[in-house]
C-alpha cells in the first residue's frame, strides 16, 4: 500500500440525525467524528477537498422509495466530492491523484477505486469537476440538447436559472445559437448576474406573476423550449407560452421540495394536448452515454470564455449542513460547495 507521510485513522462527517418535516433544520443533522476502516485491496484513501450540496438531496431525506434510495438515519449523507489521494491499494490510483467520487459531507473517504474518477490535472480548478465540468454540467448539456432536443433558432426558458445547472443551460443555448434565451431568478443581483453571462433576458419571479413576466420577456414569438428547475407556477407558464410542438426538459421542482402538501401548479396541463407538447423527465445518470461529448464541448467553451460559472463556496464540514438548507432557500449563486 503507498501512502503519504501521515495517514489519518479518524474524520468527521455529517449523519442525518433526523428527518426533516419541511424545510431541513440545523437539527437534522449531526456532526460526528469516526474511526476509518483499514484499505482493502483496490481502495483508496481521498482527503476531499471540495464537496456537492444538491437540490436532489432534500429528497433523499424521506423515508420513501424514489430513483434513489433514502439516506439512512444516524449514518454519513453521501454525494459529490473532489479530492486527494493520500493512501492507495488500487492500481488505477496513485498517492496525489485529485478524483472525484459519491462519499462526500466528509472530510476523508475511503472510496473503492473503480468509483472515483482521476481529473486530468490543469485542464480547470477541482471545483470545476463538481460543477461546470462535472454532473451539474453534464444535467445541463444533456438535458438540452437530448431531451429538450433543442434546435437551433429556438426560444428557451429556464426557470432557477442563476443556479449552477440553469446558468450552464442559458449559456449553452447561446452558444448553439438559440434566438432568444430568458431567464428567471430570485434576486436582482441573480437577474443582473444572468444578463452579465449572456441571457437576453431575465426577470425576478417574487415581481409579478410569473407567467406575466414570461409573456412580456417572450413577446408573440412566444417559447419552443422549458428547461424546468422548479415546477410549480413556473411550469404551469410556461405550459401557457409554450408553441405548439414545444418541449419541456423536466430536471428539477426545487419549489416544492420542503412542500409538506401537495402543489396546485400546473392547472393548465391539458394545453399540452392541442400544442402537442412533449414533457420529458429525466435524471443525469440515464445521459453518461453523452459524457465524452459533453466533456470536450465543454472543456472549450469554458478555455474560450464561451461559457462561464459561477460558485458559492461555504468554509468548512460543520458548515454544511447550513449551505444545504441555504441552497433550497436560493441563497447561492452557481454551483454551491463546502471547501473542506
Amino acid at each position: 500500500m503507498s501512502t503519504s507521510t501521515s495517514t489519518p485513522v479518524q474524520t468527521r462527517e455529517i449523519h442525518l440525525a433526523s428527518r426533516p418535516e419541511g424545510r431541513p433544520t440545523p437539527e437534522n443533522f449531526r456532526l460526528v467524528s469516526s474511526d476509518l476502516p483499514e484499505l482493502k485491496d483496490g481502495q483508496i484513501l481521498v482527503e476531499n477537498r471540495f464537496m456537492s450540496v444538491d437540490p436532489y438531496m432534500r429528497g433523499r431525506m424521506n423515508d420513501r422509495k424514489s430513483y434513489s434510495a433514502p439516506f439512512r438515519l444516524d449514518a454519513a449523507l453521501d454525494g459529490g466530492a473532489v479530492g486527494e489521494v493520500i493512501a492507495s491499494r488500487s492500481g488505477a490510483h496513485k498517492v496525489g491523484d485529485v478524483v472525484v467520487h459519491q462519499l462526500g459531507w466528509r472530510e476523508h473517504a475511503v472510496v473503492d477505486g473503480s468509483a472515483a474518477s482521476t481529473v486530468p490535472a490543469g485542464l480547470a480548478p477541482d471545483s470545476a469537476f463538481l460543477g461546470a465540468l462535472g454532473m451539474t454540467g453534464l444535467t445541463a448539456y444533456a438535458g438540452l440538447l437530448k431531451v429538450a432536443e433543442f434546435k437551433e433558432g429556438d426560444v428557451v426558458f429556464v426557470s432557477g436559472a442563476a443556479g449552477a445547472v440553469g446558468s450552464m443551460v442559458g449559456q449553452i443555448a447561446k452558444a448553439m445559437g438559440a434566438g432568444k434565451v430568458i431567464g428567471s431568478a430570485g434576486s436582482p443581483e441573480k437577474v443582473a448576474r444572468l444578463l452579465e453571462l449572456g441571457f437576453d433576458a431575465a426577470f425576478n419571479y417574487n415581481d409579478a406573476p410569473v407567467v406575466d413576466q414570461l409573456r412580456d420577456a417572450a413577446g408573440e414569438r412566444g417559447i419552443d423550449v422549458y428547461f424546468d428547475n422548479v415546477g410549480g407556477d413556473h411550469l404551469e407558464a410556461a405550459l401557457e407560452m409554450l408553441n405548439v410542438g414545444g418541449r419541456v426538459a423536466m430536471c428539477g421542482a426545487i419549489a416544492q421540495y420542503n412542500s409538506t402538501e401537495p402543489p396546485a401548479a400546473p392547472r393548465n396541463l391539458a394545453v399540452a394536448i392541442g400544442k402537442q407538447l412533449t414533457l420529458r423527465g429525466f435524471l443525469v445518470g440515464g445521459q453518461r452515454a453523452h459524457a465524452a461529448e459533453f466533456r470536450e464541448k465543454m472543456a472549450a467553451w469554458l478555455a474560450d470564455g464561451t461559457v462561464r460559472y459561477d460558485e458559492t463556496i461555504v468554509d468548512g464540514l460543520e458548515n454544511a449542513a447550513g449551505a444545504f438548507i441555504d441552497l433550497l432557500e436560493g441563497a447561492n449563486t452557481g454551483k454551491m460547495l463546502v471547501r473542506l
